[in-house]
């Protein structure tokens, strides 16, 4: 079965390069080409490193849990997803053994949701990953365009920062 999406993605890449103007519509799809590339690649490397299971969602609720953890309810609000949908996603992470659920020593009715050592590891390695991927695409088109589209970037971002509701945005 072929994918639709992909392959017009894929056409989209193709089709642009060399146009001095192209519609409107090529730029999110290579923002999203550029984003997807990145975070494949990522997968694939945490995956030969131990952790074959992590989903870019799950990497989201992780960031979502934090350093000092959260409650459920926190982490839906944090990504955009109802408690319900944050708590089936922490029993996913619980299971893998990337979080666990502690008393809060504030109100012993409440979980609070911490990562384990195996979810601070997923996310170390993430960053080195990421690092690395980063030095890749210095190589492929020098650091001062890689500097100028990180700058370029962050100047169209919103002004109160990059929220975690990525997948909740994708309908995830």
């Amino acid at each position: 079965m072929v994918n639709v999406v992909d392959e017009k993605v894929n056409q989209v890449v193709e089709v642009g390069k060399g146009v001095p103007d192209p519609p409107g519509f090529e730029l999110p799809l290579l923002l999203f080409a550029g984003f997807r590339s990145i975070i494949d690649r990522l997968h694939a490397e945490l995956a030969e490193q131990g952790h074959p299971d992590v989903r870019p969602v799950y990497g989201f609720a992780m960031q979502a849990v934090g350093r000092d953890g959260a409650t459920a309810s926190e982490i839906g609000r944090r990504l955009g997803v109802s408690k319900q949908a944050a708590g089936k996603t922490v029993d996913k992470l619980e299971q893998l053994g990337y979080v666990e659920r502690v008393d809060d020593p504030a109100d012993a009715r409440r979980k609070i949701v911490r990562l384990t050592a195996r979810g601070v590891d997923s996310l170390r390695r993430s960053a080195m990953i990421f690092e690395k991927l980063r030095k890749e695409w210095v190589g492929t088109l020098g650091a001062d365009r890689v500097r100028a589209l990180e700058a370029d970037l962050r100047a169209m971002a919103p002004s109160d920062g990059f929220r975690l509701d990525v997948a909740s945005w994708f309908g995830a």
